[in-house]
């Protein structure tokens, strides 16, 4: 099992570094408070509503990395997206390139109350 594990990954996996916070958990941490805050959706959705003193930088954008490049990367970042699936991507990317403590909002802006 291990070795399919090593090939496809594993979906127990957890990482160090990335932590899945309930939208209560992320909003007592972000709001009011001077932190890395990035909303990883299209400017469109985000333009459309957002959570305060958030950037944007979009997943899919080409400029993704070099964004990204410009923020601390051994200070705490909050991250979401629509619903969860985004931010988790971009989060394993994030860890890759060395950010070291990433707080992803579960289920994205849509649990987010």
């Amino acid at each position: 099992m291990s070795f399919f594990s090593s090939l496809f990954g594993s979906s127990t996996s957890k990482s160090d570094v990335i932590k899945l916070l309930s939208s209560e958990e992320f909003k007592t941490q972000v709001e009011n408070k001077k932190v890395q805050l990035v909303d990883v959706r299209t400017y469109k959705e985000f333009n459309g509503g957002h959570i305060k003193g958030a950037k944007n930088i979009d997943f899919f954008s080409g400029k993704f990395k070099a964004e990204f490049d410009k923020l601390n990367k051994d200070k705490a970042l909050y991250i979401y997206c629509r619903s969860g699936g985004r931010s988790r991507q971009a989060s394993k990317k994030l860890e890759a390139i060395g950010f070291t403590e990433i707080y992803d909002l579960k289920g994205g802006i849509l649990k987010y109350k």
